[in-house]
């Protein structure tokens, strides 16, 4: 059952039109609905509820990601969108902030304007 159902992320956000922007122009998501309850996004098939809090601390780990084909390409790209990647010490490119894993798969973070902290990976076939 689950296999074949879209996956609904869940977000935070302390400022709607900073989050909106962030999504829809340096993401390239599209816009669906803002009400009281959450501002809605679509990233492919699947949507993104950001629901405003007061106040709220980050989490220091990813709580979203995307999957890639090409993850330098796409950190390329959002790079020229104005996204800042993440330059931990323990990733090897820190030019690009690309940490390959031992087995070959490949991560770059970043963050949104309210610091969730965000990632792109592309997976060994």
């Amino acid at each position: 059952m689950f296999e074949s159902t879209k996956m609904i992320g869940f977000i935070l956000t302390k400022d709607y039109q900073k989050a909106r922007e962030f999504y829809e122009h340096r993401l390239g998501c599209i816009f669906i609905s803002q009400d009281q309850f959450a501002l809605v996004m679509q990233a492919g098939g699947n949507r993104i509820r950001i629901a405003k809090v007061p106040q709220f601390t980050p989490q220091q780990s990813t709580v979203l990601g995307w999957e890639v084909q090409d993850i330098r390409s796409a950190v390329a790209e959002l790079t020229k969108c104005g996204v800042k990647f993440e330059r931990y010490p323990f990733v090897q490119d820190q030019v690009t902030g690309i940490w390959v894993a031992p087995g070959g798969d490949q991560v770059a973070w970043f963050k949104d304007p309210d610091g969730n902290v965000l990632s792109l990976s592309q997976h060994v076939a």
